[in-house]
């Protein structure tokens, strides 16, 4: 061992002289220190790990669609319907698709195989309504968003079904928040569970979903394009062939066209791991 071969006892002369191969305790500590810190940071000299081929990225798999609607079309806002009308009921619509495309694959999310809510590069954190910050699991993080989200949309005074009842001031910044959110699982199901869906043939079914999302989210700036940037690979690919939906989906995905005022006070739930 490195430290009882410098600490000799006084059994053993000491040498008055240094060996010929002139090498010391510290040169020794300096090279393992470097070999460890190349193998940590570059493995094999290579670049990371972390820059694995992503699956869902194949073409292959990307042109796969359950349909070839228009959804530019789908998500403009028709004549004479109130616009808070319209963000609640795709809001809505979305919330319980998205919940349904986790839901088949969320046997594999655990707590073990997703020890953070991660989607690439990034890290999610949880904020409570204390404004603490909770480091949890795929499954943990992904249970704080469908549960926030069902308690929103069920509750009459922030979503009314009655008629003659008035949306809240804030129904904007909610929806925008809940649309962040949601975006935040469709980038995990694709990061971290592609190969699943993909086992379960129902990667047509997610792109389909992610490109209407996406449409609806930059029509009505819904998100900031920061927020969406992590997935901007998989979204110029989805979108890039047709400039519309067709076979390829619609619109380049950037989330949320411009910022809006109301996105940073939610922009804290997006931690990125430096």
């Amino acid at each position: 061992m490195v430290g009882d071969h410098c600490n000799h006892s006084s059994e053993r002369p000491v040498l008055s002289q240094t060996p010929k191969t002139g090498i010391s305790c510290k040169m020794v500590l300096q090279a393992v220190g470097k070999v460890l810190r190349k193998s940590k940071g570059k493995p094999n000299g290579k670049k990371p790990a972390a820059e694995e081929k992503k699956l869902y990225l194949e073409p292959e798999y990307t042109k796969s669609r359950i349909t070839d609607f228009e959804f530019k079309e789908l998500v403009i806002l028709p004549r004479e319907i109130d616009l808070n009308e319209w963000l609640a009921s795709n809001t809505t619509t979305f919330f319980h698709h998205i919940n349904l495309q986790y839901s088949t694959i969320s046997e594999f999310c655990t707590g073990e195989s997703c020890q953070t809510m991660a989607v690439c590069n990034t890290q999610y954190y949880w904020y409570d309504e204390r404004g603490k910050k909770i480091k949890c699991t795929g499954p943990q993080y992904v249970d704080f968003v469908m549960s926030s989200v069902q308690k929103l949309v069920t509750d009459e005074d922030v979503f009314p079904t009655k008629y003659g009842k008035e949306f809240p001031n804030s129904f904007e910044s909610l929806v925008k928040k809940i649309c962040k959110y949601l975006f935040h699982v469709l980038a995990h199901i694709y990061s971290s569970h592609f190969k699943e869906t993909l086992a379960l043939e129902l990667h047509g079914h997610l792109n389909t979903l992610y490109v209407h999302f996406i449409l609806f989210i930059r029509e009505f700036n819904l998100v900031d394009p920061k927020e969406t940037t992590i997935m901007d690979d998989l979204t110029e690919i989805l979108c890039s062939s047709s400039g519309s939906s067709s076979s390829n989906g619609s619109g380049n995905g950037s989330g949320g066209g411009s910022g809006s005022s109301s996105s940073s006070a939610v922009a804290q739930n997006h931690v990125k791991e430096r």
